[in-house]
């Protein structure tokens, strides 16, 4: 007998491999020479009728329980928990770690062996509203939960009538953080896929300013292997956040405490860190 808390709905498929593998043969080599690091990004990727339904039922800030983050660093909202997701979006998730997803994936970059994460560890829905941001950084390179290599990022972006003045771009800075070589703004139906590796140096930095009642919205795919070549190796690390010319991350601290501690114990706090 059927469970009648879950709704029986129609299934739309995102993704044929014809199409994919088109892109594929398309974008290969502009992948490959892509700088800062390798990257493509294709516009208008998924067809309207696999993404309105995602986003009538993205989740609100206050709709769901999201992960916060609020640091110095990122201040930003997650969500990787399947089950508290709607069925299109869940739908749309296993689509991305499907059979015909990842060998579109593999076609392009040329990385065989890929593995998607079930888990969407650090994946799943991300929302930043008014003021949030992510610094610079590079990525993790390893999930302990899986014992795999991270490889590549999928960010699909999710933002209708995006307005440049909000900001949100994410910006691809060079290996020596002297440069931002390329923006990506966060337009609706963006896919950007890029290689993870440690120069892989990528965040959006600065606040966004969207009015209130929006949130820059994405959905993140992270994709492993067994393993990676030997120039590519280092030993393991989490999250790697890098300064931009100019930055103080010691003064964006100060600023995040005072919004959760008194006036006079932030201060000196603030003076130990000194």
């Amino acid at each position: 007998m059927a469970d009648e808390r879950v709704p029986m709905h129609d299934v739309t498929f995102a993704f044929q491999r014809a199409e994919l593998m088109a892109h594929a043969d398309r974008l290969r080599e502009e992948f490959a020479k892509a700088e800062p690091f390798p990257h493509v990004v294709i516009d208008d990727f998924l067809p309207p009728a696999a993404l309105e339904p995602v986003l009538e039922e993205f989740p609100e800030p206050s709709g769901a329980t999201w992960q916060e983050f609020d640091s110095a660093r990122e201040i930003k909202l997650a969500l990787s928990d399947t089950e508290l997701m709607g069925p299109a979006t869940r739908n749309l998730l296993h689509e991305f770690n499907s059979q015909v997803f990842v060998d579109f994936l593999e076609s392009l970059t040329g990385i065989a062996g890929l593995i998607p994460d079930p888990h969407f560890d650090g994946g799943g829905l991300h929302q930043s509203r008014s003021g949030g941001y992510l610094k610079v950084h590079a990525d993790f390179n390893k999930t302990r939960r899986l014992n795999l290599d991270r490889r590549l990022n999928g960010i699909l972006y999710l933002n209708k009538n995006w307005s440049p003045e909000w900001g949100g771009d994410l910006e691809l800075w060079d290996r020596d953080m002297v440069t931002c070589v390329k923006r990506v703004p966060p337009v609706f139906n963006r896919f950007l896929i890029f290689a993870t590796t440690d120069d892989a140096n990528h965040g959006l930095p600065d606040p966004i300013t969207c009015p209130p009642d929006r949130a820059r919205r994405s959905m993140a795919l992270y994709y492993y292997t067994n393993g990676r070549p030997e120039e590519e190796f280092t030993g393991e690390h989490s999250t790697l956040f890098r300064q931009r010319p100019g930055e103080d991350f010691q003064g964006t601290f100060r600023q995040t405490l005072k919004r959760w501690v008194p006036p006079a114990l932030a201060d000196l706090v603030s003076r130990r860190g000194k």
